[in-house]
């Protein structure tokens, strides 16, 4: 591990010293590509470096207890930092050992979020606005972007279906542990005797990838324009600005009546139809690898039940890491880094286990 991360170390110094070349840092593309080279080698290089420091200081103090100190107050303290150091070296290594696990290529994407009310009816498209609401808040308090691309409301506030974007910095790599199907306890408002309903939500989460990323045969495509219905007041009902694209070999259809465009709403729908081929690809790819390691924290497969939001309890349940947070009402406003977060470990641990036994 040590030898790869000298290694490292070197094409970084490499990149720096590329990055402040005349002829490189006139050429706008080529400096974007070394500079983004440079920001994902940066966390390593650092962490190394912390770890090469108390290296040597371990070393020093080790040659100093070797060469016989007859101080004995110098002595004990040479003993303390050489333990301090190799404590920190542990914990480096394990950071180190994260930082080496292989990098899913889609952790730096925007994602396409598409919400259905499952089973339950109404109280199933309540709660589909709810959990839309509450990926809108975490979106927000990470300072990402997020746009509705595709909305169907129920009459009472609830969502049938919404698919929306959120554009930023690592939000495929916090959001994609959120595929799935979410569950909810509560007694509806429409319930008069206090029962309490258990209703369904499905999430996917879709790394949004560009058309031009995945080549798409135009003859495959039937593109309707109609009509959009539902929220967007009275222009959109005016114009027939929506657009429907349906993929004729999968079947696959996207709908997009959120912009005012028809050519912005064609190059929308474009996007997340790309986005869930691509993520059907994908899951083609993975299926083998799925079957013979299956990962603790879940394969994002849509029909897996993820998570429980029980409101008379206050609590929310994670199923796949066993992970209980009786923070209901925070939760359900956007709080949700403390899932991600463990969601994130666990997907760690999986990973480093898998890599230990190849």
């Amino acid at each position: 591990m040590l030898e790869k991360l000298k290694e490292i170390e070197e094409k970084y110094i490499e990149i720096e010293r590329r990055m402040t070349l005349p002829e490189v840092y006139s050429d706008v593309s080529a400096y974007a590509k070394l500079a983004k080279d440079q920001k994902e080698l940066t966390p390593v290089v650092e962490t190394y470096r912390r770890f090469v420091k108390y290296r040597n200081t371990a070393d020093e103090a080790r040659k100093l207890l070797d060469a016989g100190v007859d101080d004995p107050e110098f002595k004990e303290m040479l003993r303390e930092e050489l333990e301090d150091a190799k404590q920190q070296m542990e914990k480096i290594e394990e950071e180190l050992k994260i930082l080496l696990l292989p990098k899913d290529p889609n952790d730096s994407r925007n994602v396409i979020v598409e919400i259905r009310g499952g089973a339950g009816g109404e109280e199933a498209a309540l709660f589909a606005y709810n959990l839309y609401r509450m990926y809108s808040m975490y979106a927000e308090s990470k300072r990402w972007k997020s746009e509705i691309a595709y909305i169907n409301e129920t009459e009472i506030g609830g969502i049938k279906e919404v698919s929306f974007v959120i554009e930023g910095e690592g939000a495929y790599s916090r959001l994609k542990f959120e595929s799935g199907v979410h569950r909810v306890q509560r007694v509806p408002d429409t319930e008069a005797s206090g029962r309490i309903h258990t209703s369904t939500v499905t999430v996917a989460v879709l790394p949004e990838v560009d058309e031009l990323e995945f080549e798409i045969n135009p003859s495959d495509l039937q593109i309707d324009t109609f009509r959009a219905s539902g929220a967007g007041g009275q222009h959109v009902n005016k114009t027939e600005s929506a657009i429907r694209i349906t993929h004729l070999p999968t079947g696959t259809v996207v709908e997009c009546q959120d912009e005012r465009s028809q050519h912005k709403n064609r190059e929308r729908a474009m996007k997340i139809l790309a986005s869930r081929l691509y993520e059907a690809e994908q899951e083609k790819q993975n299926a083998a690898l799925a079957a013979e390691r299956k990962s603790q924290v879940g394969t994002g497969d849509r029909s897996e039940r993820i998570r429980t939001y029980n409101f008379p309890q206050g609590r929310v349940t994670d199923h796949r890491i066993g992970l209980t947070l009786y923070k209901i009402e925070q939760i359900m406003n956007g709080d949700l880094d403390d899932i991600i977060d463990a969601l994130v470990t666990a997907d760690q641990a999986e990973r480093m286990k898998a890599a230990a036994g190849e």
